[in-house]
């Protein structure tokens, strides 16, 4: 099996995707955070010390999106045309589930974007209540579809 992002001497490279066609390329990635129920009341009361976490928490994913080729080694800088996050509450976990999309038209997809924004959004989450619950769990980060691309679509 050849690794792509191993040249023929073994050493490291950035996969040249300049022979690819642009395409729509879109993902959706998932993860989830559980918590205290103090934690959570006091989230959903917008009581906490640092401010307001959720809106905070989707400042931060977005971010984490477009920042994701100066933090992943062998992902390419890109051009998006959108983002977007979705959180949803989890009173019976307690806790909360953080959806983000990344979408663009290019020559790569954006899978590891998202997943670096679910991830960014949850840690962002986990430090500004920390203060409240250090045992929270960060989990299930994942990737839920993806569409465009050779590879083409995926659905978890």
């Amino acid at each position: 099996m050849d690794l792509t992002h191993l040249d023929e001497n073994d050493r490291p490279k950035m996969v040249d995707v300049s022979e690819k066609n642009d395409t729509t390329r879109v993902a959706l990635a998932s993860g989830k955070i559980s918590m205290s129920q103090e934690a959570f009341d006091a989230i959903m009361g917008n009581s906490t010390k640092k401010g307001p976490v959720i809106q905070t928490a989707v400042i931060a994913a977005i971010m984490g999106v477009k920042k994701t080729s100066d933090l992943i080694p062998m992902c390419h800088p890109l051009l998006l045309s959108g983002i977007n996050c979705d959180v949803e509450e989890l009173p019976q976990l307690p806790g909360f589930k953080l959806f983000v999309t990344a979408k663009l038209k290019g020559q790569t997809g954006v899978e590891m974007e998202a997943l670096t924004g679910v991830s960014v959004g949850l840690l962002t989450i986990y430090d500004m209540v920390k203060a409240i619950d250090k045992s929270m769990i960060i989990s299930d980060v994942q990737l839920e579809k993806k569409s465009g691309g050779k590879s083409g679509d995926f659905v978890r």
